[in-house]
């Protein structure tokens, strides 16, 4: 079997399952494990090489989105030659890789027509359903299970752990500085799950703007950075940004010293096996004294 990637989750995925031998071709985004980083590129996007600001970033993938209707190149010669019997992609987003649409049509002008499956999840249990369709996809459907039954183990533990919890804090899970976009999909139920509430996301809808009025009329309790695509270093440059909004120093989360930044790239926007790595650091954040992990996060005031 020959599989292509066209996301960084998916190719998680494949890991997990133990079949990275059988994956020829990743995406520009797909960089772990280790063993991503040395096959063939085939998706390129030039916002990742800009160095904008993340407003201007916002801006341009609106403007690229209504021109041209994708933001991403596919490197159509070298999908050629590496002649895929699966690739993996997905629906859910234009803005986290090439569109579904035009993978599909190229897939049709490929050796063999290559299966191409998509991968859309809104909710946790929709992540543990994709990994059973990659592994069906690759022919190896019992691998899932066992990477599912290890991935639902640590979420009991999660859910046992915050039981006792005597409080619910609110948690505001904010997925961009500037401007401002709430979390969604699975976001807000992470956050549940590990014993708060989001006051402004949307389980199983789409993250989307809002403005910091609607941040300051929820008054959240805790603060979680988790920039979609960005390093914890890289949000980390942007909280100038959030400091000088009128209200900041007002929040209930920055008095009391509540604020964190997380790596949304490598955690939260990658709806692969460390979503429940994910999980982990939001029950760490809101319940520290009933839950430690050690996957990495940053406090931030």
């Amino acid at each position: 079997m020959r599989a292509v990637s066209l996301l960084p989750a998916a190719t998680e995925i494949v890991a997990a399952l133990g079949l990275m031998d059988e994956l020829v071709g990743v995406s520009h985004e797909c960089d772990y494990p280790n063993e991503a980083n040395v096959k063939p590129r085939i998706t390129h996007c030039e916002i990742h090489e800009s160095g904008l600001p993340s407003n201007q970033v916002d801006q341009w993938v609106t403007n690229n989105l209504n021109s041209v209707g994708t933001l991403y190149t596919l490197d159509e010669e070298l999908l050629h030659r590496l002649a895929p019997d699966v690739i993996l992609t997905q629906k859910l987003c234009d803005v986290c890789a090439v569109d579904y649409g035009s993978v599909a049509k190229f897939a049709c002008t490929l050796p063999g027509s290559p299966k191409v499956v998509n991968l859309e999840p809104s909710s946790l249990n929709d992540i543990f359903e994709d990994i059973r369709k990659v592994a069906a996809a690759l022919g190896t459907p019992e691998r899932a299970e066992l990477v599912i039954e290890g991935l639902e183990q640590r979420v009991k533990r999660v859910r046992d752990s915050v039981a006792s919890a005597e409080t619910r804090p609110s948690c505001y899970l904010m997925e961009w500085i500037d401007p401002q976009f709430c979390s969604g999909h699975w976001g807000p139920e992470l956050v549940e799950i590990a014993g708060g509430y989001d006051p402004l996301g949307k389980k199983g809808e789409n993250s989307k703007r809002i403005t910091w009025e609607d941040v300051l009329r929820v008054q959240p309790e805790i603060i979680v950075i988790a920039c979609c695509g960005y390093s914890i270093e890289r949000t980390l440059q942007d909280l100038p940004i959030l400091k000088q909004y009128p209200g900041w120093d007002a929040l209930p989360a920055v008095k009391q010293k509540q604020v964190f930044v997380v790596d949304g790239s490598a955690y939260f926007s990658r709806p692969g096996p460390r979503i429940v790595d994910s999980l982990e650091i939001l029950a760490a954040i809101i319940h520290p004294e009933l839950f430690k992990c050690e996957h990495p996060y940053w406090g931030v005031v």
